[in-house]
């Protein structure tokens, strides 16, 4: 559907489109935005929805990633992308930027009222990269997300985050057990869609779509099953995470390295035409 040439949608049409997506059709393709600029070259290329890495947002307010960007500068952004693009936009909050159910509630709040229509919130322990947060403990986070959408009339879509595989939580021979356990608390908590990311492996994807009542996303770049591949495993949603901005900053760093060596300038070959830029965020 190319939102551009339609009517404007309202954000209760954003949010009905948004759970289609994860439904029906081919799996939902996400590159991920960082800021108004990406966000606004991602919408123009016909996808379908945008989605925000809170890693590339944080880096490019100069905060390094893992739960330190805090509710006010993320929901600032998420405000200027919603109001750039005209498709649904979807938000990685990290685990919700608060220390208690309470607060999750709020920044729903506040993620519903900038515009967006869907969430990432993760299981991760703040301060801890190689442990989860107690089961029960993210459940409860989930349900004040749920019930603060609803009490905001939002359909948000929910896609809670298992960071078992990334962060190589306990035995490998448990992991997807783990995993799958988790997936069904969040879900029963309110949850609508749930993301593994650090797996490429087929059978244990395959095995995770299996294990999971519920749309899975994964998280995806060079070495990964390609589109076609997952869309086979039943995948519903794919997702590039920070890596756009990554490589973004990697041609940074070319041109620079390139310029002060050996004083030449292809690194920026391949770059946007300046009107192209200007006419998108305009």
């Amino acid at each position: 559907m190319n939102i551009r040439a339609s009517e404007a949608l309202t954000p209760a049409a954003k949010a009905d489109l948004l759970r289609s997506l994860h439904l029906d059709g081919p799996p939902l393709l996400l590159a991920n935005a960082w800021d108004v600029a990406s966000a606004a070259v991602i919408a123009a290329t016909g996808a379908p929805a945008v989605a925000t890495t809170s890693a590339g947002v944080a880096w490019s307010l100069g905060i390094p990633d893992g739960n330190v960007l805090g509710r006010r500068l993320a929901v600032e952004l998420i405000a200027r992308v919603v109001r750039a693009v005209e498709v649904p936009v979807t938000a990685d909050i990290e685990g919700g930027f608060a220390d208690d159910p309470a607060g999750v509630g709020e920044t729903i709040h506040a993620v519903v009222d900038a515009g967006a229509v869907g969430i990432n919130i993760e299981d991760v322990a703040p301060g801890r990269d190689d442990s989860l947060r107690p089961t029960d403990d993210q459940a409860r986070r989930v349900e004040a997300a749920r019930i603060a959408a609803a009490a905001d009339g939002v359909r948000l879509f929910i896609n809670a985050r298992v960071d078992t595989y990334l962060r190589l939580v306990g035995d490998p021979a448990g992991r997807l057990d783990e995993t799958a356990g988790r997936a069904q608390a969040y879900l029963a908590a309110g949850a609508d869609g749930i993301f593994v990311p650090g797996v490429v492996d087929p059978d244990t994807i395959r095995q995770l779509v299996s294990a999971i009542p519920a749309p899975l996303n994964i998280l995806v770049g060079p070495g990964a099953p390609t589109v076609s591949e997952l869309e086979e495993l039943g995948v519903r949603r794919v997702s590039l995470g920070s890596s756009v901005a990554a490589a973004a900053y990697a041609v940074a760093d070319r041109a620079a390295r390139e310029l002060a060596g050996s004083g030449t300038y292809e690194s920026v070959r391949s770059e946007l035409p300046y009107p192209t830029l200007n006419e998108l965020v305009s």
